[in-house]
């Protein structure tokens, strides 16, 4: 058995929770001390939120880099020091305090400007980073995940208030329209800009045009108006990049150039990342993975869309359970056509799992549409086939990773190179 395991078995629950925050405060203190305590000659920005922080972080990079500063960025998806990128193959978006200390001295050697890093509520929790001192703080929104870990959805937002609560942030950017904003509002400090469409935003969302080639906006910036476009697709990516706007203000950056880096970000690998082989129906690879982001992706596609709008995906093993029908009862309220199939399964039954997320498919009257397929590359191969001229296929879940964990093992899988290979 786990030795953790059999700690949490025969000692009371207060007495291993309190061994647990000596121990990882004595670990930060050591991984500090090793690197020479290295994010004290650093500012950083550090964004959190249930969805878009690596995306909100390209943002943030690409208006940075535009105003001509040098940045380090630590995201899910990939690192970057002084424009030098290396994809993130871990799975995990803050790895370890080893890690997170590792890369702020590499930064600092380097020296950047800014560094821009993503912050998950079990990093925050666990005291991951430590030594943080944020000079910007960022939470894109709150909708339900882990609470597996957490168990409630007011202690995953305390989770995420950390960032202003223990590791003060000095400056809050908050999205006025997501609803958990006035709870992170209270726990933030005087200094707070908040963005979108609400009354109250200091950044505030005025007109917003979505294609198939990106979007395009109005904001008001220090009073003025300020126009964008950006590549990527999506009302929720147009919220990302207001994020990256606000920095820019907040920052006292030209306009101009906070313009031109929200129009100069291309892509974000497994980010609605669009697939194209020449085939007449469109194919976009997306890391959508909870109820909301699957919703905010199917809602961006549907007008964009002339046929049929079908849908590949899973639910993640041993993961939080409780989203897994309300994950099927999205899909199966906006998806024409839907493929069932397994995500990672880690240590958990594909069954249990599929069967779970059935459930709200079932609950949405879907299920005639459906398919339920579990292997995945097969489950790729029959939404391909089968679309047609105008269709969309989307395939969420796996995003940027390029490996799958399948039963305790993992196995390599690059959904991108996978579905180029069957398109041609």
């Amino acid at each position: 058995m786990n030795p953790k395991k059999i700690v949490r078995k025969v000692v009371p629950k207060s007495a291993v929770t309190g061994l647990e925050k000596t121990y990882r405060g004595s670990r930060s203190q050591f991984w500090q001390a090793k690197y020479g305590y290295p994010v004290r000659k650093l500012k950083v920005i550090a964004i959190t939120g249930t969805n878009g922080k690596t995306t909100t972080s390209s943002y943030v990079n690409s208006v940075l880099k535009a105003a001509g500063l040098k940045t380090a960025v630590y995201t899910t998806a990939y690192f970057e020091i002084a424009g030098e990128q290396m994809p993130n193959h871990t799975h995990m978006t803050v790895t370890s305090q080893a890690s997170v200390q590792r890369f702020f001295a590499k930064a600092r050697d380097a020296g950047v400007d800014w560094v821009i890093m993503e912050v998950t509520s079990m990093a925050l929790h666990q005291g991951r980073v430590g030594g943080l001192k944020p000079e910007i703080g960022i939470v894109t929104n709150l909708t339900q995940d882990h609470l597996d870990y957490h168990k409630t959805m007011e202690k995953y937002a305390t989770a995420k208030a950390l960032l202003f609560t223990k590791y003060h942030a000095k400056q809050a950017i908050l999205n006025g329209d997501d609803e958990w904003f006035d709870f992170f509002s209270k726990r933030a400090g005087d200094q707070q800009t908040i963005i979108g469409m609400a009354k109250q935003a200091d950044l505030k969302l005025t007109q917003m045009t979505n294609s198939a080639h990106g979007s395009k906006f109005t904001a008001l910036v220090h009073g003025k108006k300020v126009d964008f476009t950006t590549k990527l697709l999506g009302k929720f990516n147009v919220y990302n990049a207001l994020c990256a706007v606000a920095v820019g203000a907040i920052l006292d950056l030209d306009s101009k150039k906070i313009v031109a880096g929200v129009a100069e970000l291309e892509a974000v690998p497994g980010r609605m990342e669009q697939i194209d082989e020449g085939q007449n129906f469109a194919v976009l690879v997306d890391f959508a993975y909870t109820p909301d982001a699957l919703q905010n992706a199917l809602e961006t596609l549907r007008p964009l869309t002339s046929g049929k709008l079908r849908i590949v995906f899973g639910a993640t093993g041993d993961r939080d359970k409780s989203k897994r029908k309300s994950m099927g009862e999205e899909v199966g309220k906006l998806a024409d056509a839907i493929y069932l199939t397994d995500d990672e399964t880690y240590t958990e039954d594909p069954k249990s799992i599929r069967d779970m997320v059935l459930e709200g498919i079932i609950a949405a009257k879907a299920q005639t549409k459906t398919a339920v397929i579990e292997d995945r590359l097969s489950a790729i191969k029959q939404a391909f086939s089968e679309a047609k001229k105008g269709d969309t296929v989307l395939l969420t879940g796996i995003g940027h990773e390029n490996y799958r964990n399948m039963g305790g093992k993992k196995e390599p899988w690059d959904e991108r190179d996978i579905a180029r290979k069957l398109l041609r």
